[in-house]
């Protein structure tokens, strides 16, 4: 197998999960459980939206040829009811926000912007002809598609389901995804660990990042460093939609993860990426089922799992188009690397997003720091140094 760069792994998992995956089953939940969820279904609106022309603003509904002028007031309306006379040349209804625009009417003077004196309102300046009104069907058309199959629901689509009236909505079934952890130093949670072990905490956080992605974790026993516990292991996991192992893919002698999948006859794509934390990482097929072996550092399980095998879950889930929460800003101060690796730093972007500053760090076994972090700052693998002020690309946390 051949080595790879980071965004060759990348193409690789979405083209070959893409390739062989079908959508999951359809079930439909309420508004409640929507969130987070993958729509199974398009959206349609149910009537023009909005179904008549509104006000955008408290003040004044008028016709635009009026004005400028001082205007008969002959009535209001709020949201949640209408005007029943047709307003005539030289008149001026009192609007709310939301409100329905008066018959005749075709602007809305800011309530800011007039002088009231009793039943008359002077307006000093001219308005265009739709001026902070919002049109009828100007948002959609009865019928017109607002959302399609595919995307992930968020707390503004549930708002736009709720619009339409629909309290169910159709959504893709979840995947579940088996975690596995290999090693003989790794012990339970609850236990206090001798100084030569370590606590399972890599499929816990596995179990965090799988559920965030849409599907649901299903946690294995840990597997010793002997071939027939890893095997009957492997091929428990297998019977899941997808099988993430952490650790054992690396060149040791106890590293057994490779031999086990070639043994049950896995195809593999790739076994190592030219990343850091993570080059060994393992990305192959078995038994019908998509497999990641991730390195068993956690800083290398987490960036692993975020930049590859969330993309695999998510298409799993019935999400169209994986994506990378990449957003650029400035380095807060010089950083230097060797070349030939994209390396994924832990970091803090400032509250207001304006830069970005890589954290010292003992590597990628160094829990406390990745913790404390709330991104990882991306480096360019052809590129020595940076400046203070330089562009970067950073991967949100």
């Amino acid at each position: 197998m051949s080595t790879l760069t980071f965004e060759q792994a990348r193409a690789c998992v979405l083209e070959k999960v893409r390739a062989a995956c079908s959508l999951p089953a359809v079930e439909g939940v309420t508004l409640a459980h929507a969130p987070g969820r993958i729509l199974a279904e398009p959206i349609l609106a149910d009537r023009d939206l909005p179904p008549v022309s509104r006000s955008v603003r408290d003040g004044f509904a008028v016709r635009a040829a009026d004005l400028p002028g001082d205007l008969f007031i002959v009535g209001e309306v709020r949201a949640g009811e209408s005007f029943a006379a047709d307003v005539q040349p030289g008149q001026a209804v009192e609007i709310m926000t939301g409100a329905p625009m008066p018959l005749g009417t075709d602007a809305v003077v800011m309530i800011e912007h007039v002088t009231v004196a009793g039943d008359r309102v002077n307006i000093p300046r001219a308005l265009v002809y739709g001026e902070n009104v919002s049109p009828a069907a100007s948002q959609a058309r009865a019928g017109e598609i607002l959302r399609e199959p595919g995307k992930r629901i968020d707390f503004a689509d549930v708002a736009l389901l709720a619009s339409v009236g629909r309290a169910r909505v159709l959504v893709y079934a979840r995947p579940t995804v088996a975690l596995l952890a290999t090693g003989d130093e790794i012990v339970p949670v609850t236990h206090t660990p001798l100084a030569f072990q370590v606590r399972n905490s890599n499929v816990e956080s596995l179990a965090a990042q799988v559920t965030r992605a849409g599907a649901i974790p299903q946690i294995l026993p840990v597997a010793p460093d002997l071939y027939a516990a890893t095997r009957e292991l492997v091929e428990h996991g297998l019977r899941f939609d997808m099988l993430l192992l952490s650790g054992g893919v690396s060149a040791g002698k106890y590293d057994l993860v490779e031999t086990v999948f070639a043994d049950l006859g896995a195809q593999f794509f790739f076994d190592r990426v030219l990343i850091m934390p993570g080059q060994p990482l393992v990305f192959g097929r078995a038994r019908d089922k998509f497999f990641f072996g991730l390195p068993g550092n956690p800083a290398s399980t987490m960036v692993t799992f975020e930049i590859f095998a969330r993309a695999a879950v998510e298409l799993l889930c019935g999400l169209r188009e994986p994506v990378l929460p990449f957003v650029w800003t400035r380095l807060a101060r010089e950083l230097h690397q060797k070349t030939g690796l994209t390396r994924f730093l832990p970091a803090c972007l400032s509250p207001d997003g304006s830069t970005v500053d890589a954290l010292p760090w003992q590597g990628s076994g160094d829990i406390p720091t990745l913790a404390r972090a709330n991104a990882f700052l991306v480096t360019d693998p052809d590129r020595e140094s940076w400046t203070a002020g330089d562009w970067m690309r950073v991967l949100m946390k």
